[in-house]
């Protein structure tokens, strides 16, 4: 081979490799967008937040009183629950983040009351609380592609596993949680199992190893753990007060419970279930998200309504900001 050819081919190699590694910074950048979402119930509006420096980029108006949102795994697409005040809600605004409109109301009829919403694969899960089903909506193709009925009365929240195959359900009116165990991916070969629980559940996480799911009981001030393995209740904590919501940090070695009433967070050891620390607020705190380390927690928080940046080690606030009326339901990307 000539040396103007060997020349072209370590070119073409090395051009190849540049293109190559931008495509990948490319892709990267891409899957960790970083962007905070939170609801604002009483505005019917979704916030779109800088969490790096608490501030506020846009807003989207949603349908009536939103609860819960989720956004896609790269942070491009919020998903919102429009539950509804007085009316009933049957719908979900699909949210593009940096446009910062909505792309499309889905219309979710005659499933009515979404609320608990997940993504898993790029499928959004979701409970109807008035049919007492749980469903599932494909983005992609722009259609609720399937639904199975819990028998149970307001099921409200719902958690899953990665490999979409086990779905629990917090099932506010019959005191139960519902497992759902699927062969392969929903319906298919599937199992359904009533747990009983303590009075009115109603927050709800599972483990990130899929071992243990906390229910946090309404009526009666506390926590019920489940063994997945076994469906059944292992274990109650007593909290003296209602837990809004129950969150496992991403490496599951702790558990924090949002405490209105108390005006506090709770973090709790997962593996002794023992109370490791409280933070005390001056609002009420009800959702609440965590960054990929687990050492920052983002709380929407009432009377006053703000979103809070939170230093778990340290039990700082280290960020504040006025999102709108009522904030409730937020999600987290990239950070």
């Amino acid at each position: 081979m000539s040396k103007r050819a060997k020349f072209n081919v370590a070119f073409i190699i090395v051009f190849s490799i540049v293109i190559a590694w931008k495509n990948y910074i490319i892709v990267i950048g891409q899957t960790q967008k970083t962007v905070l979402v939170a609801l604002n119930k009483d505005d019917a509006t979704l916030a779109i937040i800088d969490p790096k420096e608490m501030k506020i980029i846009g807003k989207v108006p949603t349908g009536d009183s939103p609860h819960e949102v989720v956004l896609s795994a790269d942070g491009k697409t919020a998903f919102v629950a429009n539950y509804g005040a007085q009316t009933p809600g049957s719908s979900l605004s699909v949210i593009d983040i940096e446009t910062k409109k909505e792309l499309r109301r889905v219309d979710l009829s005659p499933l009515m009351r979404p609320h608990g919403l997940q993504e898993i694969g790029g499928k959004i899960y979701f409970t109807a609380e008035t049919n007492r089903a749980i469903a599932r909506y494909d983005p992609a193709a722009n259609k609720v592609d399937w639904l199975m009925g819990t028998g149970q009365n307001a099921s409200h929240m719902i958690v899953g596993t990665s490999d979409q195959k086990r779905f629990y359900t917090a099932n506010i009116g019959s005191d139960s949680v519902t497992a759902f165990e699927f062969g392969k991916i929903p319906p298919a070969q599937s199992k359904v199992t009533h747990i009983a629980v303590g009075k009115q559940p109603e927050a709800i996480d599972l483990a990130p190893d899929g071992k243990e799911v906390w229910v946090g009981l309404n009526a009666e001030n506390a926590i019920d753990i489940i063994d997945t393995a076994a469906n059944k209740t292992i274990e109650k904590i007593k909290l003296g007060e209602r837990p809004y919501r129950i969150k496992f940090t991403p490496d599951g070695k702790t558990v924090v419970a949002t405490m209105p009433n108390a005006k506090e967070l709770i973090l709790f050891d997962a593996a002794t279930r023992k109370e490791t620390k409280r933070i005390k607020l001056e609002s009420f705190p009800l959702g609440i998200v965590f960054s990929k380390d687990g050492k920052t927690a983002f709380v929407s928080v009432v009377q006053n309504d703000f979103v809070l940046k939170i230093d778990l080690e340290k039990s700082e606030i280290t960020g504040k900001l006025e999102t709108g009326k009522v904030p409730d339901g937020i999600a987290v990307a990239g950070v």
